[in-house]
């Protein structure tokens, strides 16, 4: 007999904290599929493990046979580039696959302009922006915002191109210097959003909301708040530590924009604290399971698995956050930054040792095989990194 399969479509950090708390709450079966080997094909937790390539044709193949060895599919997806596939054959799986998102406006909503154009109708503060849609757009840069500013692309496309995730640019000269690597992009049909960059270090200032909310009741089921104390490898860059501290503005801006926008599933606005104004500046939203979301489970909200009785059907328990301290680090992140970041070392145990729950991405008894094979990875790293320091001398 066929059964409900619940498939976390990415094998990275926060696809491994997927069938964490899924294999904890005894949902499943669960299926991993990926890309290409990625740290969670060595987990226990899995039952199936497939891989396929970027496209929405390998994506289909792959989801009609588990279609056929297990049932109705709840779908997990851990990054943008699945999102993006999902949606381009949503009609040809809705019959027998849950889809996290609102395909009437995922598209739409996944551009960071749009979703500040959302903020400007909700009342939701963000940092002064300028879209970058053409090349006479880059001259407006110095006569609309203030120095320094920070270009991202309004969509995540480095999955698919080689593209940056940001650019921070303090200058006039600096612009120019990168006038041409913009304009080349323009041709391969991206757009970019420049703001102004909030000022202080990101450090214990980026703030999360993270909810679910239901396609059938069109209501946040579940949620937590949170922010992420360090990053890796520098101010704008990605996880490396969180905890579940937060103050109760940023959940109450981010239920505004769930509801507001009509988003379904698990997202994830994003604030950075502004000292000058002390407003919580949305960043960005993610519209799908972040990597530091184990952060949520720890602190005793469950939202994938609230995300899988939603899918089935069932009745959703109401999870209340724990006011106990938890953080939550990334091993390998945290070890890098601790060697090659000056004055790492208070924030490494702080980070690690000072929650009243601390807690490590992919360390797990009884399934400590991503966990070991990550510290390879991790001294790996630490080799190439140190390597191009000492050459770029």
């Amino acid at each position: 007999m066929r059964k409900n399969c619940a498939v976390v479509l990415g094998g990275y950090v926060n696809g491994y904290s997927i069938a964490q708390e899924l294999y904890e709450m005894g949902s499943g079966p669960l299926v991993l599929v990926q890309y290409n080997n990625q740290i969670a094909r060595f987990s226990n937790k899995f039952c199936k493990k497939v891989t396929v390539n970027k496209s929405p044709d390998s994506l289909l193949l792959e989801l009609e046979r588990l279609n056929e060895l297990y049932g109705y599919l709840v779908l997990f997806p851990t990054d943008d580039l699945f999102i993006e596939n999902l949606f381009k054959i949503k009609e040809k799986i809705k019959g027998f696959a849950f889809l996290p998102f609102n395909p009437e406006n995922i598209s739409a909503c996944s551009n960071k302009a749009v979703q500040y154009d959302f903020c400007e109708k909700l009342g939701i503060p963000y940092p002064k922006s300028l879209e970058l849609k053409a090349r006479h757009d880059i001259s407006k840069l110095e006569q609309e915002l203030r120095f320094p500013i920070i270009i991202k692309p309004n969509k995540r496309e480095d999955l698919k191109i080689d593209l940056f995730r940001s650019i921070l640019i303090s200058s006039k000269k600096e612009i120019e210097s990168h006038r041409f690597r913009l304009e080349e992009f323009y041709g391969k049909g991206v757009s970019f959003l420049a703001s102004e960059v909030v000022p202080g270090s990101s450090n214990g200032n980026i703030y999360a909301y993270v909810g679910y909310r239901s396609p059938r009741t069109k209501t946040i089921l579940n949620e937590w708040i949170g922010r992420k104390l360090t990053q890796y490898p520098d101010d704008y860059g990605v996880f490396s530590s969180a905890s579940n501290e937060a103050p109760e503005i940023v959940r109450e801006q981010g239920q505004r924009l769930l509801n507001g926008m009509d988003l379904h599933g698990i997202c994830e606005p994003e604030f950075k604290y502004d000292p000058r104004d002390g407003d919580y500046k949305l960043m960005e939203i993610n519209l799908r399971s972040m990597m530091w979301h184990r952060v949520g489970n720890l602190s005793g909200v469950f939202l994938q698995q609230t995300q899988w009785l939603d899918a089935l059907g069932e009745t959703v328990p109401k999870y209340e956050q724990t006011n106990k301290e938890v953080h939550f680090s990334y091993l390998k992140h945290e070890v890098v930054n601790l060697i090659l970041r000056k004055g790492y070392l208070r924030f490494f145990k702080n980070n690690l040792f000072k929650g009243d729950i601390n807690g490590l991405a992919l360390y797990e008894k009884g399934d400590m095989k991503p966990f070991y094979i990550d510290q390879f990875y991790t001294l790996i790293t630490l080799l190439r990194k140190l390597a191009k320091k000492i050459l770029g001398r």
